[in-house]
């Protein structure tokens, strides 16, 4: 089951907002095929362990493990279930079920009365961790909330700035922009606020990893942003929330709700199917979620530098699960629950 976990991940940032899945086929002790969920759309892991299968008349004396309950319903692709059972697999192990309202459990019951012998919950923790987005988003009907914020060792987010004045007041060491950047690469979306944008022009790419771009998130209640400003160009899909306009211009959509409030911008989230999303500022953003309780996991970096004055970081009232040092930064994880 720590291997199904291990290939699963392997499908970090392309599998959204389908989980990530792992499958490992045994025979006698001995690994005949194994396989994960690649990409959203295409084969899942089961599929992708029987083709990687030379022999597939052993399949009937081997088991299979699975890192989640195999699907029960059509949806880009036909149900696994069905496939097990197709090929008569002895056994099948599931580390965990799946809380998604069209499997739920059903997926299992098809299986035992197929005559197949099914063993559920094998480290179903680390199962459930693995794709904790994903349950997050089927359990609360939200996205998994991720806030992230660099300061200074005086506990500041920003120098003070001149009147008018643009551009990133670097806080961390250029590696641990690479390591933010991987962590970007792992969520469907990134979201920062008007001032944010307007202060520090931020592309809010992958461009430090090879990874794919989340779509930006922005927040400009009252459209003051310029169009020349980076999070317009073409690299990523950009969603605007404001009081003012619906529209589509390109890669780029205004969403209108009547408030920019954390309840509201995540309720749309959900309803796009995003599962993931990345908060990186500013102050009055990230306090926002905090304040509405509505995080899973922060993720905070403190640097090597001293403002004296400026924008202060916010707070969080909680002792951080773990912390380690990244190049000259500490990096600091807290969990909500």
């Amino acid at each position: 089951m720590q291997r199904c976990i291990d290939l699963a991940k392997l499908g970090s940032g392309h599998v959204a907002p389908n989980p990530m899945v792992g499958a490992v086929i045994v025979y006698n002790d001995t690994i005949l095929g194994e396989g994960f969920h690649q990409q959203f759309g295409e084969a899942h892991a089961e599929v992708n362990a029987i083709r990687s299968v030379k022999d597939l008349s052993l399949l009937k004396k081997a088991t299979i493990y699975v890192s989640l309950e195999p699907c029960s319903h059509y949806g880009k692709t036909p149900p696994c279930s069905d496939l097990l059972i197709e090929h008569q697999f002895k056994k099948i192990v599931i580390g965990c079920q799946d809380s998604h309202s069209k499997v739920s459990g059903k997926g299992i019951e098809k299986l035992k009365k197929a005559g197949i012998e099914v063993e559920v919950g094998i480290l179903e923790k680390e199962c459930r961790d693995l794709n904790k987005r994903f349950f997050t988003f089927h359990e609360k009907q939200r996205p998994y909330v991720i806030l992230k914020w660099a300061q200074s060792k005086d506990g500041f987010l920003d120098k003070k700035r001149s009147e008018n004045e643009i551009g990133v007041n670097w806080i961390s060491s250029p590696e641990t922009k690479a390591l933010v950047h991987k962590w970007r690469s792992e969520e469907q979306s990134i979201l920062v606020g008007r001032k944010t944008v307007q202060n520090d022009n931020p592309t809010l790419t992958v461009r430090e990893f090879s990874g794919v771009n989340p779509t930006r998130i922005i927040i400009d209640s009252q459209l003051q942003l310029s169009g020349e400003l980076n999070i317009f160009s073409d690299d990523a899909p950009t969603i605007i929330f404001n009081r003012l306009k619906n529209g589509m211009e390109g890669n780029v959509e205004w969403v209108k709700i009547h408030e920019t409030n954390t309840e509201l911008i995540l309720e749309e989230l959900y309803n796009r199917s995003i599962i993931s999303v990345f908060v990186e500022g500013g102050s009055r953003t990230l306090q926002y979620f905090i304040f509405g309780n509505v995080w899973d996991e922060a993720r905070i970096i403190v640097g090597d530098s001293i403002f004296n004055e400026g924008t202060k970081a916010p707070t969080i009232n909680k002792t951080p699960s773990y912390s380690y040092p990244f190049s000259k930064d500490t990096v600091y994880h807290y969990f909500r629950k």
